[in-house]
């Protein structure tokens, strides 16, 4: 067992709420999806890919192994997003507050889980 495991149920708990946002995108996360250039049909995929996350993130708290993989995942999921936003030219709050944000966070708990196995 990891320990201390909350960071592993902070960053779970944000992917489960980010999930149920994408689930029917709530208006910002669509207008966000839509200057992206991010195809309509791939949109329902981001909520079990996050759904996953978490669920991965909470099992890694038993299973090390799973939640190293789990932040990797996470840490090259926010890569692939601050690039989408740079190749878009969003240089506003979705690529600074929300990916970058979500990266820094990825990277600690990748970070975390490596020194406590």
């Amino acid at each position: 067992m990891l320990e201390p495991w909350w960071p592993l149920v902070v960053l779970a708990v944000i992917s489960a709420v980010d999930a149920v946002l994408c689930w029917r995108p709530v208006p910002f996360i669509a207008t966000c999806l839509t200057n992206m250039g991010f195809p309509r049909p791939y949109w329902r995929l981001l909520t079990p890919i996050k759904a996953a996350a978490a669920l991965g993130l909470l099992i890694g708290i038993w299973v090390p192994a799973l939640a190293l993989l789990t932040a990797a995942a996470l840490v090259g999921y926010f890569a692939i997003a601050i690039g989408i936003h740079v190749r878009a030219r969003d240089f506003g709050r979705n690529l600074f507050l929300n990916a970058a944000g979500m990266m820094i966070l990825c990277v600690a708990e990748l970070i975390f889980v490596i020194s406590a196995i």
